[in-house]
């Protein structure tokens, strides 16, 4: 079956720093949350399991909206869209300062073996409105690399996407020094939300006075009507000259040569990564007894490792080796410092961070690379649709589960990531994908 596109050339001048700016912006929002949400689900009567739960709340909502706003952008524009995602965020931040104001009288209270004892409150309750509501505007990323995708040539495309992705690190590194800061005011815990808020209201500004619309893409016969390659940041671009190709089924999917093994791979990544995610916070703040300072330091200094890692040395390790051996490398330092989590003290904790910046660093980028070279050209709309939902499930997933497990056996969670990583260093170890002819 035939299938044409007009390819157009009416985003090409459109400047970077505007998209870049409201990248890290809305990134730096996020990260300014990131280490005090533990500290606000538990003085609100929450535990391990409900803070698992918030996070999910946002990864569901998203799985949900994010293909919606994907199709929408293609439609009335990436700025528009973009634009409704972020004052969705805008307000889900004023939300969730209002949950500040209320009593914290328990509506409920649970006691189990399963999830622990916890109280449902009126702050909870609204908190979880927000990471919904949130969630479910979330498409900013996705529509984001589509803006830059429309934008950027060809031959320029790897490098702008670089520069995304270096924008988002740069707002992890900031976000958690900024709420250290603003953590110890007299303000406490309210004082990150609302500069969230006021970073939120800057983002939606500069989308309106700063970011051209990216002229979308006429296509003749839309190829893919039923895509998930926008869910998570997928990178996707509508103009592109196209041969036909058949569009796969998850059953033809999983019988490409060498792709299932890759899948599983990523799969098991992002499940052990999520079961860290959702307990180490936990753990910090009832084993460690470390304040939001310390915590915003440790993830202050995960994101600037993390920057370091995924370029200069990369990029050095990716010449010397090939994705294979650096997956089974980095998956062996990553389950080791997931494994040395499990532990009281602060210089051991910051050693097994630098495993764990080190391995995800280094087996990451690896897998994704190993991933889009079995797939091929051909096939890697429908590749990287599946892997993005595995990814979705994985998220929503592990930070249940993750929550559920800490209530259960506590810091021996910090063992079953280790033990997830190590089972898919095993299928790396026996994967043959090589690239695909197109």
């Amino acid at each position: 079956m035939s299938q044409t596109a007009v390819k157009t050339d009416s985003g090409r001048g459109i400047p970077l720093f505007p998209i870049l700016l409201v990248n890290l912006i809305g990134t730096l929002g996020f990260a300014l949350v990131l280490p005090f949400l533990v500290f606000l689900v538990t003085a609100w009567g929450g535990n391990a399991f409900i803070y698992g739960l918030a996070g999910a709340t946002y990864s569901a909502f998203q799985l949900v909206g994010a293909p919606v706003l994907g199709r929408w952008s293609d439609a009335v524009g990436r700025r528009r869209i973009l634009l409704l995602s972020q004052a969705g965020t805008l307000v889900s931040w004023l939300i969730f300062i209002v949950a500040f104001f209320l009593p914290g009288t328990p509506l409920l209270t649970f006691e189990s073996s399963l999830t622990g004892s916890f109280a449902l409150t009126l702050p909870l309750v609204v908190l979880f409105l927000a990471r919904a509501l949130d969630g479910v505007t979330g498409g900013n990323v996705s529509v984001a690399n589509a803006y830059l995708a429309d934008i950027s040539p060809s031959e320029d495309r790897s490098a702008n996407f670089g520069k995304m992705a270096a924008s988002s690190n740069l707002g992890f590194i900031l976000g958690p020094v900024l709420a250290g800061i603003l953590g110890v005011t007299r303000w406490g815990e309210l004082a990150p939300v609302v500069a969230a808020a006021g970073i939120s209201l800057l983002a939606t500004l500069a989308i309106v006075f700063y970011l051209p619309e990216s002229s979308p893409c006429i296509l003749a016969r839309s190829p893919e009507q039923a895509n998930l390659r926008k869910l998570y940041g997928q990178e996707h671009r509508d103009c592109f000259e196209m041969r036909a190709a058949p569009r796969l089924r998850l059953g033809q999917v999983i019988r490409l040569t060498g792709v299932p093994k890759v899948l599983c791979v990523y799969f098991l990544v992002m499940l052990g990564f999520n079961f860290f995610y959702v307990t180490f916070p936990v753990y910090a703040v009832k084993v460690l007894a470390w304040s939001l300072p310390e915590i915003g330091t440790f993830f202050a200094v995960m994101g600037a490792l993390m920057v370091v890692v995924q370029g200069p040395v990369l990029h050095r390790l990716s010449r010397l080796s090939g994705e294979k051996t650096l997956m089974i490398a980095g998956g062996l330092l990553l389950a080791a410092g997931f494994a040395a989590f499990d532990s009281e003290r602060v210089p051991v904790i910051y050693a097994a961070l630098v495993l764990l910046a080190v391995g995800n660093g280094v087996m990451w980028p690896s897998v994704l690379s190993s991933l889009s070279n079995a797939a091929g050209d051909l096939y890697q709309g429908s590749v990287q649709g599946v892997a993005g939902s595995l990814g979705a499930v994985a998220s929503v997933g592990g930070l249940v589960l993750g929550g559920l497990l800490y209530a259960g056996i506590e810091a021996r969670v910090f063992s079953v990531s280790a033990g997830v990583i190590l089972l898919s260093v095993l299928l790396a170890v026996s994967t043959t994908a090589k690239p695909r002819e197109a």
